[in-house]
């Protein structure tokens, strides 16, 4: 079962009267440079077609917004292959769109808040959850054994919502006392907004910028979530409209798997905060993000 937000796409939206700034603050991305680039042969890794996508964003809002510093800006964490890193960021025309830098353990965490990250992709569960505990969107990427083909003009992100764009309070009925209270809860609950979970500070940022292209935005988001299309769905849906937030699609699976549907969307990064979610995804080669509980 899938369900569409009712609201306007942003992409779409005709009557924004809000004109958005000339200038402002890069999105910070900061990614493991072993995602990107393997340490086998630097041939592309998981996150690289997320990162070519970004750079076909950031062509979209140059040419749009030329004076403009609101863009997407990847920061390659690397242990001290900076050489070889540079050298394949030429060849793939990623200049301008990454830097590097080497850094690890508790000096990354503080690079990391210094630079008011946005997202922090790592292979290190144990880095992620510490940037979790620092209020830093992150996650685990995994790498699917034969990756799907995704748009290399378009830049498409699913996001979970309970633990992920929501806090895990739901979640919790449902694991201390089961599904009819889950559902109990829902209802009672269906038109009081959720807490914000770790992800939703990230949306904001990628609203804001599919605010400023119209029409001509290249971002599309997704809600992907094992709620179904009754008052747990509609809960989830009232969260984001009392946020002031929009999503582009959202898909209340009802507890269904999530990879056929995965499969449809093609996005380039899946954030989900259950394993078995993730493994799903990446058996319809899906690079699946996991956000670990904190």
């Amino acid at each position: 079962m899938s369900r569409k937000n009712k609201q306007p796409s942003p992409c779409n939206e005709q009557d924004l009267k809000r004109k958005c700034p000339e200038t402002g603050s890069p999105v910070i991305i900061a990614i493991s440079a072993k995602l990107v680039f393997t340490e086998q042969n630097m041939s592309p890794g998981p996150a690289f077609s997320f990162v070519k996508a970004l750079k076909a964003v950031n062509a979209e809002l140059r040419e749009h917004y030329p004076e403009s510093q609101e863009l997407f800006k990847v920061i390659l964490i690397d242990d001290n292959r900076s050489d070889e890193l540079n050298k394949s960021i030429k060849k793939h025309r990623f200049k301008g769109l990454i830097t590097c830098d080497i850094i690890s353990g508790e000096d990354l965490i503080n690079k990391l808040k210094e630079n008011n990250t946005h997202l922090y992709l790592s292979g290190s569960e144990e880095m992620v959850k510490e940037a979790l505990k620092n209020e830093i969107a992150a996650a685990v990427m995994k790498t699917p054994e034969k990756m799907a083909e995704v748009s290399e003009s378009e830049l498409h992100i699913a996001f979970d919502g309970d633990a992920v764009l929501f806090s895990n309070e739901s979640e919790s009925v449902y694991a201390s006392e089961g599904l009819e209270a889950f559902y109990k809860n829902e209802r009672e609950k269906v038109n009081d907004p959720m807490k914000e979970g770790p992800f939703k500070g990230f949306l904001e940022v990628l609203l804001k910028l599919q605010r400023k292209l119209h029409d001509n935005c290249p971002i599309r988001t997704y809600l992907v979530t094992s709620r179904g299309g009754g008052c747990p769905g509609f809960r989830a849906l009232n969260t984001l409209r009392d946020w002031g937030l929009e999503i582009d699609e959202a898909f209340c699976l009802g507890g269904s798997n999530k990879g056929p549907k995965l499969e449809t969307i093609r996005p380039h990064v899946f954030f989900d905060d259950q394993d078995s979610h993730i493994k799903d995804a990446l058996k319809f080669g899906i690079v699946g993000c996991h956000v670990p509980n904190q």
